[in-house]
């Protein structure tokens, strides 16, 4: 059996980050981790290829090569998801789906044609499909009947698989699930609340892979909530942490985590102690009455600056995503989104309006009350609204969009991203050996890039050029990890444009919308 695993072109996006990677010479930000996860779980005797379609087209002899195309991806990816499926099928292609996204609305991808359906986690449902295919079954849909996996049998994902220098960040999953019930989590849905972990020996040897095969950069445990089992989590990172010393700390580490991550002190420092330098959190909204409305009580039991104050102030980088347009919100929750940014010094704040995903207490909440617009949702930015809120959705999209354009203001955004590097300053980092930081043309070329665009052309160089001299004074140690920051400005600044412009043609045709 030849197997074709194809992986959906993302939209640019929030997340995408295509002129920031580009200026190291990357072309894409993180591979299918999905993808290379599923290729390790297959027959041995199964022979298999894999292209990234954000990378490269596929060609015709791989095509042509191909008994089976499989494929897998989310909601964002949607578009060219329908399309690969079409083309195979057009090609005489059997086709088979999985992940998130299939899991989630099963009944789209079988109205599009595809032959197998894989639901819910690979490790049930994938030796279903296996054996399906070897009895000669032509199609068919697999469940895991609410079962879930024990991690502890995941197999290492094929990075060997990848074009991998084409990438920026390398991606290892550690956990799934989350302990908490936010309403509009889709999250829980998928993977349950009961954290499960893979064992901290599993991960050393995913990591030790990609050592091998000469990766020596961010590595991005993709877990939705990295600290739901804090017991597991630290016994992890107490194994990591002499794997990277003996190793020269190949690595540096990024994650997602629930705000609690500030009560743990001990927590911090292991994740300090292993080369981890910012995680992402779901602070939401600063408006209290919004995030009881909406089940996320983590949030409300400690004042959110403290608590990202506590986090930065251990040495961790803060990024945060903020949504717009919760049930009772009231007027202003754009601004103050943004005035919560500024104050607590959060250099990269991801905004968007919320979004009733499928599966989700909101969305069946909604559907009960007959609010619901566009039942399969999205997570890009540039989507309107997809039910019918609370208060006028011209006035949320406004908030939305001006925000937006607030938070990403050339010299708004250095001097925050300045203040933010202030604070991580006062932390000693675990250093790495010269031979795994290395300076070479790519890296000068992006420095030079950054010093002309926004030291020379842009309107902003004298506040960039304060910030700089600033950084190389009170946090030199941290300079690198800045300029990767600042360097992303204009990628914002094409993407604020993009979501004024998107969201304003969404609002034209919707405007009479009952409220």
């Amino acid at each position: 059996m030849k197997i074709l695993l194809l992986y959906p072109i993302f939209p640019k996006s929030f997340w995408s980050f295509e002129k920031a990677i580009a200026l190291i010479g990357k072309k894409a930000f993180m591979p299918p981790l999905g993808l290379i996860t599923i290729a390790a779980m297959l027959p041995e005797k199964w022979d298999i290829k894999l292209v990234d379609l954000n990378l490269r087209p596929a060609t015709e002899a791989e095509w042509d090569w191909a008994d089976m195309v499989m494929m897998s991806g989310m909601i964002v990816q949607r578009k060219d998801f329908m399309a690969r499926i079409k083309e195979a099928k057009s090609r005489g292609k059997k086709v088979v789906v999985g992940g998130p996204y299939v899991s989630s609305c099963p009944e789209l991808f079988e109205a599009a044609g595809a032959d197998f359906i894989v639901q819910d986690e690979g490790e049930i449902t994938l030796p279903m499909l296996i054996r399906a295919i070897e009895n000669g079954a032509g199609s068919g849909r697999f469940t895991s009947g609410g079962n879930k996996p024990d991690m502890s049998t995941t197999p290492v994902p094929r990075y060997d698989l990848l074009e991998i220098d084409a990438y920026s960040v390398m991606p290892v999953q550690f956990s799934r699930g989350c302990p908490f019930n936010c309403e509009f989590c889709d999250i829980i849905v998928l993977y349950g609340r009961k954290v499960r972990t893979k064992l901290p020996e599993q991960v050393l040897a995913e990591l030790e892979f990609l050592y091998e095969l000469g990766w020596r950069e961010m590595v991005f445990l993709v877990d939705d909530n990295f600290i739901g089992n804090k017991h597991r989590v630290k016994e992890m990172l107490t194994q990591l942490k002499p794997w990277l010393e003996k190793r020269g700390y190949p690595f540096s580490f990024n994650t997602e985590t629930s705000i609690d991550l500030a009560l743990d002190r001990e927590l911090m420092a292991l994740m300090v102690a292993c080369n981890f330098g910012s995680v992402f959190v779901g602070i939401e909204t600063p408006d209290q009455d919004s995030l009881e409305m909406t089940g996320k009580i983590q949030n409300t039991r400690t004042p959110l600056a403290v608590s990202v104050r506590k986090i930065m102030d251990s040495g961790i980088r803060v990024m945060a995503g903020f949504i717009i347009g919760f049930d009772g919100e009231t007027k202003g929750a754009g601004n103050r989104i943004v005035s919560f940014v500024e104050e607590s010094a959060i250099p990269i704040a991801a905004f968007s309006m919320l979004q009733a995903l499928p599966g989700t207490a909101l969305s069946k909440r909604l559907e009960k009350e007959n609010r619901m617009l566009e039942k399969s949702g999205d997570i890009n930015y540039t989507t309107l609204i997809n039910f019918i809120p609370s208060r006028p959705v011209d006035e949320i999209a406004k908030e939305f969009m001006d925000g937006f354009w607030d938070l990403y203001d050339p010299k708004t955004f250095i001097k925050r991203v300045y203040r933010c590097y202030r604070i991580l300053g006062e932390v000693t980092f675990p250093k790495k050996e010269k031979g795994h930081t290395k300076t070479g043309k790519k890296e000068i070329r992006a420095l030079w890039t950054i010093f002309r665009r926004l030291g020379i052309i842009y309107s902003c160089r004298v506040t960039f050029w304060k910030s700089f001299f600033g950084i190389l004074i009170h946090n030199p140690r941290g300079l690198g990890s800045y300029l990767s920051v600042i360097g992303q400005i204009e990628h914002f600044l094409e993407y604020r444009e993009m979501v004024r412009d998107q969201i304003q043609q969404q609002l034209s045709p919707v405007r009479k919308r009952p409220h």
